[in-house]
């Protein structure tokens, strides 16, 4: 079955930083494209950052440029979301989102809080 296990979420300070991972299984993880997601209480779900199948091309939100990163360990099956610089507008749950063609599937969302 498939399924994505996100974690490394948590509460930091502002001008903090955490690392998410998302974990894959049930599927093969080195064709789907990965994205992350957020949702924020009360907001639409929005777009962080995406990586493309090979690990090769990624975009970002305007809004986490020069302060996130995507990566993935394809070996691993594997994507990870380093996050620098937090600030209280990035308190959320993120969604890890895997995509190939018309397969989706995601995962459960881990809670990041920045917060003094």
């Amino acid at each position: 079955q498939e399924k994505l296990v996100e974690s490394g979420g948590g509460l930091v300070q502002p001008g903090g930083s955490l690392r998410l991972s998302c974990a894959a299984s049930g599927f093969t993880f080195s064709s789907y494209a990965m994205t992350w997601y957020r949702q924020a209480p009360g907001k639409e779900r929005e777009l962080v950052a995406f990586i493309t199948s090979a690990g090769t091309s990624t975009n970002y939100a305007d809004s986490v440029k020069g302060r996130f990163t995507i990566s993935r360990e394809n070996a691993k099956n594997t994507v990870y979301l380093q996050m620098n610089s937090l600030k209280p507008e990035d308190t959320a749950v993120y969604f890890c989102n895997a995509q190939r063609r018309t397969r989706r599937y995601w995962g459960q969302g881990t809670q990041v809080t920045v917060s003094s």
